[in-house]
């Protein structure tokens, strides 16, 4: 049996304090590619999703162990012109939505509305909450109440008469009914436009709704087309910003660093275990 000195077995502490703390960084890191996967996936169920804005992962590393300072004193009259700092891994800092214009989907269905530009439609919850999306498919209940495909109104309520033949949506959101027997369109109201100050910072509740938080700020409403404020466009929805190319690409970056701090865990396992086996 190989014996070792009290002096040979303090230099392996060191040794092992090392390999066990690569071994948690490499779990940071797995850690953190799995979120980064699972993003891309939900990126990619919604490639076809009105009005859906892509999300980005975005990591950090984390708290360094400092061991030499730079500038430290190398000798009388010299410093280190570099330090020694020993990282501890990575983490996800935010999943941000990418809030870029999706391709317009020509419908010519008159109750299909898309925001060319920037901004959200509104839209009011059986809480009478305002909540906010930037998927136009609408329709008309049997009320003649212009609703969302779950049946919410938009804001504001548009009640179209039961002898409307056609509608008419203005790029400035203007609303007009064509009645029969009537010459002269009827003026229905106009649809708004929300926009935010930090449109990152809303809070995506499904159903393609979003509502404010803190970060977001308040809405802001204007008429389509002033104030930085998108157009309305009749007939046609937003399609989704996600590029399914771009997502694969993203995809195989991904699963390449999760195998890759996967083998740097083996490694290090493998090294705690040929110190195990010095006796």
């Amino acid at each position: 049996m190989l014996k070792i000195s009290t002096f040979t077995l303090a230099l392996f502490i060191p040794f092992i304090a090392h390999t066990s703390s690569a071994l948690n960084t490499a779990a940071t890191g797995m850690s953190a590619q799995e979120e980064h996967v699972n993003t891309i996936s939900n990126n990619i169920a919604n490639v076809n999703t009105t009005g859906y804005k892509r999300q980005r992962v975005e990591i950090e590393d984390l708290l360094y162990q400092t061991r030499r300072e730079a500038g430290a004193r190398s000798g009388a009259d010299t410093q280190y012109a570099v330090g020694i700092q020993t990282g501890s891994g990575a983490r996800v800092s935010a999943i941000k939505k990418q809030h870029s214009q999706g391709d317009p989907q020509i419908t010519n269905n008159p109750f299909d509305l898309m925001v060319n530009g920037q901004g959200f439609f509104g839209v009011v919850m059986p809480n009478n909450q305002v909540r906010f999306t930037r998927d136009g498919a609408f329709s008309v209940d049997r009320n003649g109440v212009l609703v969302t495909r779950s049946g919410s109104p938009v804001f504001p309520t548009f009640t179209f008469p039961p002898s409307t033949k056609s509608v008419n949506i203005g790029e400035d959101g203007s609303v007009e009914a064509y009645i029969n027997s009537e010459v002269e369109p009827q003026n229905m109201g106009q649809i708004p436009i929300f926009t935010f100050i930090n449109p990152a910072g809303l809070k995506s509740m499904g159903g393609n709704l979003y509502r404010t938080t803190l970060s977001s700020g308040e809405p802001i409403q204007n008429i389509a087309g002033q104030n930085n404020a998108g157009i309305v466009m009749q007939g046609a929805l937003e399609s989704s910003n996600v590029s399914i190319m771009n997502e694969m690409t993203n995809l195989i970056r991904a699963q390449r660093a999760y195998e890759m701090n996967s083998k740097v865990m083996g490694i290090a396992d493998q090294m705690l275990q040929t110190v195990n086996n010095i006796r």
